[in-house]
């Protein structure tokens, strides 16, 4: 059973661990990733966005923020999932929770940064309602090469 909760100084740790671990799977930590991961709390939180921790059965095992960029305009970031949890649609449902939170919020665009070397997630967000946009050229991570986002 899948609960999703906002981030306190008590996840710091396993945000930056779940995200570590995913990012070294497919590419390389970058310079943006640490900042964001090391000071999560000034870098998203301070700064209007927000975090969110998926527990199992009181286990966290998935994250995602929501990096604010404007007023009514956010980016879903640091989306990861425990590869130990994967296949129960953990991902899925976080990223449904992200959509709704931001629709409450009354917010009107959410972005996300992928890569076309992850052709699921690419398939998810697709099947969401995500839609390749324009990528923008001065990109902050070397990994991303395509930009996606949702008209909430």
């Amino acid at each position: 059973m899948l609960t999703i909760v906002p981030y306190t100084p008590k996840y710091t740790q396993i945000f930056r661990d779940l995200n570590i671990a995913w990012i070294t799977e497919h590419f390389e930590v970058e310079e943006k990733d640490k900042e964001l991961l090391e000071h999560s709390q000034s870098t998203i939180i301070d700064q209007g966005g927000y975090i969110f921790i998926g527990l199992w059965n009181d286990i966290p095992v998935g994250c995602f923020a929501l990096i604010k960029k404007t007023e009514h305009r956010f980016e879903l970031g640091k989306m990861a999932v425990d590869k130990t949890y994967q296949g129960l649609k953990i991902g899925q449902k976080m990223l449904e929770y992200a959509i709704n939170f931001s629709k409450n919020k009354n917010w009107k665009v959410l972005d996300l940064y992928s890569s076309t070397k992850l052709k699921i997630a690419l398939h998810i967000y697709k099947k969401y309602g995500f839609i390749n946009v324009p990528l923008e050229h001065n990109m902050e991570y070397l990994r991303s090469n395509i930009k996606m986002e949702l008209t909430l």
